[in-house]
């Protein structure tokens, strides 16, 4: 799946810079990448010849690289890389450069590189310099199915070990959700390091250019149940950045058990990611669940040196998706570990309206307080961990499932507007929870009225369910929700984080049956 809202937006390569046969490493990257941010930007978006600008999804997939040409295909590597050729969304060339022994050569493009299929390009008719797209990888596990692939802007995605792609992630995104519109960086280079000879790690390098910033990456990628990718990022301002993304994670979240503004489909949910889970600094594990709201929405969780954070895909479930075509059970959990001090800051939250699921309406990524100006050398350094389940595990419950509906009491008549909030918690202690406990479900909102909270085992799942209702004010302003179980003043559960925007007074339906007096 691509999402519709970077593909049309894949511009701002730069970097004129040609490396071949010349020494090469990460310090070489930097300075590199620093030099280029004191030059004006100059991007090369759409130098592609015509018979690739126009093509149909289905014309673009008939460009396939050829398996039998693949890098590394005669070595003892565990790896190996698949070029992506430009066209349909992808109109900006890439440098790709093969790694070796310290040694850089570019790969230079050769029509005997792909089989253009039913895909009405004539290979022959194309210039000698076309470049390329991206790059896929394939581990030795499975030849047919790619491990990880980057692919327009600074964009790229990998599996776990249910070999499913799912959200992406990016280099670095600017001002995301701001009035001002986001500025896509592109990766505009890569060096692929040929990988030791039966070694279970692989590690590519990028360069990264766009008006505001240039940036060094070195990614080690270390496949497995979770693949794992250290990131060490090097990013060189041009002029100041008023929202600077670090880390960014993008997904799709359209239809859940908490929110089906959009559930006309016959699938009861469907998402890449159902919430977004933060280990803060302090300790405490937060879960916010996903929406698809009616107007962008957008939140910062204040920090300071985060343990932690990521958007995952908790529901495993196929019978809470039923889709057997692109089985959103098995798209992977995105997880980010600072490895360096990131100091103050916070992970902010972006939906955005959808109606589709072909368009990626979530993104996540940490945000500096530090204001951020020109001449700069900001160094990240993370782990991003992709699979099923975060490798930090919180020891407490975790949230199983949040649904929403009409408030009040069931066979009376309501006479006013609640809504009604149900929250399943499982694992953790839960299980050894005895009735003489004193287990609570601490409620807190910003606005409004809490009322008819209650506490009930659910035996199904090993755990208890939380239910309160909340009563609004007048306005329509979001209301921030917080609530987690406690016994004997120690919370028990992480933290469900929830906004909730109230209807206009006219909405406030109260949808009483006939009988009820």
């Amino acid at each position: 799946m691509l999402p519709i809202f970077f593909v049309s937006s894949c511009a701002h390569t730069a970097g004129s810079i040609t490396q071949s046969e010349k020494a090469f490493d990460y310090a070489w990257l930097k300075g590199q990448a620093r030099s280029l941010s004191v030059e004006a930007y100059q991007g090369h978006e759409g130098e592609i010849p015509e018979s690739l600008r126009n093509l149909s999804w289905d014309q673009y997939q008939e460009l396939r690289y050829v398996r039998e040409q693949a890098i590394w295909t005669d070595s003892a590597s565990l790896f190996r890389a698949e070029l992506f050729h430009l066209g349909l969304y992808f109109k900006t060339p890439v440098k790709i450069h093969r790694l070796h022994n310290g040694k850089a050569t570019e790969i230079p493009y050769s029509t005997e590189q792909f089989d253009y299929g039913k895909s009405g390009v004539k290979g022959s008719k194309l210039p000698e310099d076309v470049g390329f797209a991206g790059f896929r990888y394939h581990f030795h596990t499975d030849w047919e199915r790619d491990i990880l692939s980057f692919l327009g802007a600074s964009y790229f995605r990998a599996v776990g070990t249910e070999m499913q792609y799912g959200l992406s992630a990016r280099g670095l995104a600017i001002d995301t959700a701001l009035p001002s519109g986001e500025e896509f960086p592109v990766f505009t280079q890569f060096w692929l390091q040929e990988p030791e000879a039966k070694g279970g790690t692989a590690t590519v390098y990028a360069l990264l250019d766009t008006p505001s910033a240039t940036g060094a990456y070195q990614f080690t990628i270390t496949p497995g149940d979770n693949l794992v990718m250290k990131v060490d990022a090097a990013i060189y301002p041009r002029k100041k950045i008023e929202r600077l993304g670090v880390a960014p994670l993008t997904s799709m979240y359209m239809i859940g058990e908490n929110d089906r503004r959009a559930g006309w489909d016959w699938r009861p949910e469907i998402h890449d990611s159902d919430g977004l889970l933060i280990n803060t600094g302090a300790g405490e594990w937060i879960w916010r669940p996903l929406t698809n709201p009616e107007q962008l929405q957008f939140n910062a969780y204040q920090d300071n040196q985060p343990k932690g954070f990521g958007l995952m895909q908790r529901d495993r479930n196929f019978e809470h998706y039923l889709d057997d075509g692109v089985f959103y059970e098995k798209r992977p959990s995105l997880w980010i570990e600072p490895l360096n001090h990131w100091g103050e800051g916070s992970v902010q939250l972006v939906e955005i309206p959808t109606l589709d699921e072909t368009f990626d309406n979530i993104v996540a990524f940490w945000n500096p307080s530090k204001p951020v100006a020109a001449g700069e050398e900001l160094l990240f350094s993370y782990n991003m961990v992709w699979g099923s389940q975060p490798p930090s595990q919180s020891g407490l419950a975790k949230v199983a499932d949040t649904y929403t509906g009409i408030g009040g009491v069931v066979g009376q008549k309501r006479k006013y507007y609640s809504k009604r909030f149900v929250v399943d918690f499982a694992g953790g202690n839960l299980p050894m929870i005895g009735e003489g406990a004193g287990l609570k479900a601490k409620v807190t909102a910003s606005s409004g009225k809490v009322e008819l909270t209650s506490v009930r085992p659910q035996h199904h799942l090993g755990g208890f369910r939380a239910m309160f209702d909340l009563v609004p004010g007048a306005s329509q302003d979001p209301v921030t929700i917080r609530l987690y179980l406690e016994s004997g003043g120690a919370p028990l559960t992480e933290t469900w984080v929830y906004q909730w925007i109230p209807p206009a007074k006219a909405d406030r339906k109260l949808h009483n049956a006939g009988h009820l007096k």
